[in-house]
């Protein structure tokens, strides 16, 4: 297969683990005969300072052209002057907006050798591997606001059937290679949009995935049972609000928020796939930055832009037999670990990937 593979490095710690990413689809690349062309563009604070936006037309129009996009994070104490016109955060946004990208895909994976690492119990993580499905471009972010005047401001969180049953779609379909299992979270006891959200999503799971079990949750409960019980669920979707809460809190499931990865996907066109960390200016440029969630990344973008399933699964495989054999950045070792460099991890991963093909194929 030939690809190409627009690579935003962006700002912070986002230029370090995206490059371990690229060289883990590089080793892919060689391993399977692909021959994937990466090119790279500015996006977030860097493309400030170079362009004067945060979004520059080459940079989009690079993106609209591609196979897939991957993305490290924007941002940074620099461009946080939120009177400022112009701000990192606004690339992302602009680029998902014309991309269409309505779904953000957040996996959980708590890997065996990191059991240890997570803050909860043993008992009660082991075994987590779930899918949080966020719908991505409604709800309360992006409905009818009133800025703070004269003391009174609003946010309406705002939803249509259709935006609703798209994602919905997609987290049927994601259950179906999965273990069959959807929750949708929703606070249908209060608010009207939940309310049309329970309606569609009851609607649309029994008539096109009667095979699927659905279960709903409100909010708040799903937010207890993230904790109580996460290996029981499969796969979670939900909305925009929701969604970015409670995947932080998953994120502690996994041991770190730098192990989860994330795929920004549309009805066509190239995903966008970053990890969920942000640019972490405060050790950026010091070589100690976990790139397991870029890696992962790549993993989901073989998987979901370029349909190489096998490729996917052995990237994972690599990333499980390099932390089984140890090598922890400095946010999942523990007091008697000795903590290795971004490149170290990253390299060793990409080490690993021929040998885990024989593994994947088992």
């Amino acid at each position: 297969m030939n690809a190409t593979i627009v690579v935003l490095g962006g700002d912070g710690i986002g230029p370090e683990v995206t490059r371990e990413a690229v060289r883990v689809l590089q080793a892919v690349a060689d391993a399977f005969g692909h021959e994937f062309h990466f090119v790279e563009h500015l996006i977030g604070g860097c493309a400030i300072d170079a362009h004067g936006t945060a979004l520059p037309d080459e940079t989009l129009a690079a993106c609209q052209q591609a196979d897939a996009v991957l993305l490290g994070a924007v941002g940074g104490p620099k461009w946080d002057d939120p009177t400022a016109p112009v701000r990192p955060e606004q690339g992302l946004l602009g680029l998902r907006k014309a991309l269409g990208l309505f779904a953000n895909l957040r996996p959980v994976t708590l890997f065996p050798a990191l059991v240890d690492a997570s803050p909860l119990k043993r008992h009660i993580v082991e075994g987590v591997n779930l899918v949080v499905v966020r719908e991505l471009t409604g709800g309360i972010y992006f409905g009818p606001r009133q800025e703070p005047t004269d003391g009174t401001a609003y946010d309406t969180m705002l939803y249509t059937g259709p935006e609703v049953a798209r994602v919905v779609r997609l987290a049927g379909e994601i259950a179906r290679r999965r273990r069959r299992r959807v929750t949708s979270v929703d606070k249908a006891n209060v608010l009207a949009s939940s309310r049309l959200w329970r309606h569609v999503v009851t609607h649309i799971m029994a008539e096109e995935f009667p095979d699927v079990q659905l279960e709903h949750l409100l909010v708040d409960a799903a937010a207890m049972h993230l904790l109580r019980r996460p290996a029981d669920f499969d796969v979670i979707v939900t909305g925009n609000m929701f969604g970015d809460i409670l995947t932080d809190e998953a994120a502690m499931l996994a041991g770190s928020l730098g192990m989860l990865p994330s795929a920004s996907l549309g009805e066509s066109g190239p995903g966008l796939y970053e990890p969920v960390h942000g640019s972490a200016p405060d050790i950026a440029g010091q070589g100690i930055a976990n790139p397991i969630g870029a890696i992962l990344s790549a993993a989901l973008l073989l998987r979901y832009s370029l349909n190489l399933e096998q490729e996917a699964r052995c990237v994972e495989e690599a990333v499980r037999q390099a932390l089984a054999q140890g090598l922890r950045t400095a946010d999942i070792a523990r007091p008697n670990e000795t903590p290795v460099a971004t490149e170290v991890l990253g390299t060793q991963v990409a080490d690993l990937v021929p040998s885990s093909i024989a593994k994947v194929d088992q």
